[in-house]
């Protein structure tokens, strides 16, 4: 790529920047669009916002920067939990290490991880201890229950032997295979908003009033309210209790007085055979997926299999694009093998738009559909909650852009070549490393600008959410509710992890580089700081679990550093300085194995000392009876709650309330 491509790149996407965040600082201060910039507020019950007129509201601003910049991380913490503040100090890492990157880079990038997973440590503990009354601190996941010989149950089983070997034992949920009842609960919900529209047709607008009229007009209400009390009465014969003995299976959530003993029932193995009695920290009951926790356990890994062959046949299809797009990035090799192409440089600009933007567009665009893809697979992997499914999802994406936009694009053009020879004489990895990064570094340039000041501008524009409530306002009429979505962290964290990676291993290749990256992190920072103030909702804490994930992804992105400048230094002749980056590699591989050491079970247990202390503490304060009870009660499935419907008030109140 040349300069021109490159100054087309760069004023693409600041353009296109400039463009879409004035657009976002004046749709966001219209209250008609509070449904899209305001979804949090509005669903927390804090009400629209919006500005009148004569107060700036036709004008664009960019107070809401300043506004995410001032934000405590405290605050961050205590609004929006653990994860979210571990996704806000991944961009403050990134800025700070690309600062220290002009110095002595590996042993600060090694400081800062060590200085990160302590605090990140301290504040899992501390965060452990403020939330001690939640209900998954009493609680565990009991799977494999045999049943019991006398009474022929599971859960009678898991009664008496909990009931035996813990004092503070409490009670038991079971959990039941409840078959079509939640596409009952839906057909429930879709009926009572029918019935709904239909009494409101007369109370709307034109084109409202038409679309109602193609769509509803054939429905008797009278129909939809008997259908409706059927489904009702289904509902009610899966929830008595002689149909749910019967779809009983070998799970339950079990729960305890105290947190010490729910701790050490989670460690510990139950029965003497280890298959039997299976039991792990139970998930907050909002992050329960209800319906794999009926998978039985010789089935996952058939599962897990299946994923992984679905996850290499997208890597192998992704080849595609991304080889396209380093063949448009050496468009001169082009010319010379397709010379029609040469049409492009007749139109003054054209040839560095094409070499400059395009590729990094086409590359980001198909980029941006991987995280929901992995997501889907993940979900077939029989992850008991939420969590567990975007974190896995989160580790497929980081590995899947590791290999398909780091690698793949920087050996790309002579792909098979590279890889034989790099099988055929291993010795030389880092120096053909070293010479295919070189060789590439003006395209992640390119790539950082497009999903730096393009793809943060578009996050916080939500140009396609936006679309579709324009079209819905103006067609079947203005929706109130707003459009809430959980932090997608499966998408944030490991596409900002790879501009980490990206920055660290061109620090000193490609120093251009850096002041772009600096720009990257401000941006993103501000942008996701704003959407969890204003956009997204948290929808979990799993108490900082994602912070090994991500000190594994910059670990990573260390040792491919010091093996491109390993092979750097060798292709300069300098032999000192490669030998001398040996030793370097060696410890910085030593330092994870501590940290995995010093600081990875406290992300993977929980500590029997804090649990001790959190069980004092709710003695001292006077625990009640009430907030114990809450910890069983809370694992109730949404389809095991109290039916209330009524003809009267079937089109307002759900069906089946959620938990």
């Amino acid at each position: 790529m040349d300069a021109e491509g490159l100054l087309a790149s760069a004023a693409i996407n600041l353009g296109l920047a400039l463009v879409a965040l004035s657009l976002f600082s004046l749709l966001k201060k219209q209250p008609g669009n509070a449904p899209v910039y305001l979804a949090r507020r509005m669903a927390a019950g804090g009400g629209g916002g919006g500005l009148p007129l004569g107060h700036g509201r036709l004008t664009p601003s960019f107070r809401w920067i300043r506004a995410a910049l001032r934000l405590s991380e405290d605050d961050v913490l205590r609004r929006h939990g653990l994860d979210a503040l571990v996704v806000v100090r991944l961009f403050k890492f990134g800025l700070w290490v690309h600062f220290a990157c002009l110095c002595f880079l590996s042993f600060y990038v090694v400081y800062l991880l060590h200085k990160e997973y302590k605090e990140m440590s301290s504040r899992r503990i501390a965060h452990l201890k403020y939330h001690r009354k939640r209900p998954d601190q009493f609680t565990i996941l009991v799977r494999g229950i045999p049943l019991c010989p006398d009474h022929g149950t599971y859960g009678c089983y898991a009664d008496h032997f909990f009931s035996k070997h813990y004092r503070t034992y409490q009670s038991y949920h079971i959990v039941h295979d409840i078959g079509n009842i939640e596409a009952l609960q839906k057909l429930a919900s879709s009926l009572e908003d029918k019935i709904k529209r239909k009494r409101e047709t007369r109370r709307c607008n034109f084109w409202k009033w038409i679309w109602f009229k193609l769509t509803l007009e054939a429905i008797d209400t009278h129909k939809l309210e008997e259908k409706l009390k059927n489904v009702h009465h289904s509902i009610r014969l899966l929830q008595c209790e002689n149909m749910l003995k019967r779809k009983e299976l070998p799970v339950a959530f079990v729960s305890f007085k105290s947190q010490l003993d729910a701790a050490q029932a989670a460690e510990m193995q139950q029965h003497v055979n280890p298959l039997s009695l299976v039991t792990t920290y139970a998930p907050e009951p909002p992050d329960a997926l209800w319906t794999n926790l009926a998978i039985p356990f010789f089935r996952i890994a058939i599962y897990k299999l299946g994923v992984f062959i679905a996850a290499f046949l997208l890597i192998v299809f992704f080849t595609i694009p991304v080889t396209a797009v380093q063949g448009i990035v050496q468009f001169e090799k082009i010319k010379i093998w397709f010379p029609p192409a040469r049409a492009v440089e007749l139109i003054p600009g054209l040839n560095s738009v094409v070499t400059g933007y395009l590729p990094s567009m086409i590359l980001n665009g198909f980029i941006y559909l991987i995280p929901f893809a992995m997501l889907g697979m993940a979900s077939f992997e029989g992850c008991i909650a939420k969590s567990q499914k975007e974190i896995k999802a989160c580790n497929m994406v980081f590995y899947f852009l590791l290999g398909n936009v780091f690698f793949l694009s920087i050996l790309s053009g002579s792909l098979l070549h590279q890889i034989g020879e790099s099988f055929t004489h291993p010795k030389d990895i880092p120096s053909r490393l070293a010479r295919a990064v070189s060789a590439q570094s003006d395209f992640f340039i390119t790539y950082i600008l497009t999903d730096g000041m393009s793809g943060f501008s578009l996050e916080v524009l939500q140009f396609g959410l936006l679309t579709w409530h324009f079209f819905k306002a103006h067609s079947i009429g203005h929706c109130e509710q707003p459009y809430l979505y959980g932090f997608p962290y499966y998408r944030v964290v490991p596409i900002v992890s790879l501009a980490v990676l990206i920055g660290l291993v061109y620090a000193v290749v490609a120093p251009l580089l850096l002041p772009i990256l600096v720009i990257y992190f401000l941006l993103g920072y501000a942008v996701y700081i704003n959407q969890m103030e204003d956009v997204y909702e948290i929808t979990y804490d799993t108490c900082g679990q994602y912070w090994p994930n991500i000190h594994r992804y910059i670990f990573l992105s260390v040792t491919l550093m010091q093996i491109t400048m390993l092979g750097l230094f060798g292709l300069k002749s300098k032999p000192g300085a490669s030998f001398a980056t040996v030793p370097l590699l060696v410890s910085t591989i030593l330092f994870n194995e501590y940290c995995k050491v010093r600081f990875l079970p406290t992300f993977l247990r929980r500590p029997v000392q804090v649990a001790k202390e959190n069980d004092d503490l709710n003695e001292a304060e006077g625990m009640r009876e009430g907030d114990l009870d809450h910890a069983i009660s809370a694992y109730k499935p949404p389809w095991m709650r109290p039916t209330n419907f009524s003809p009267d008030c079937s089109s307002v109140q759900p069906l089946i309330r959620s938990v």
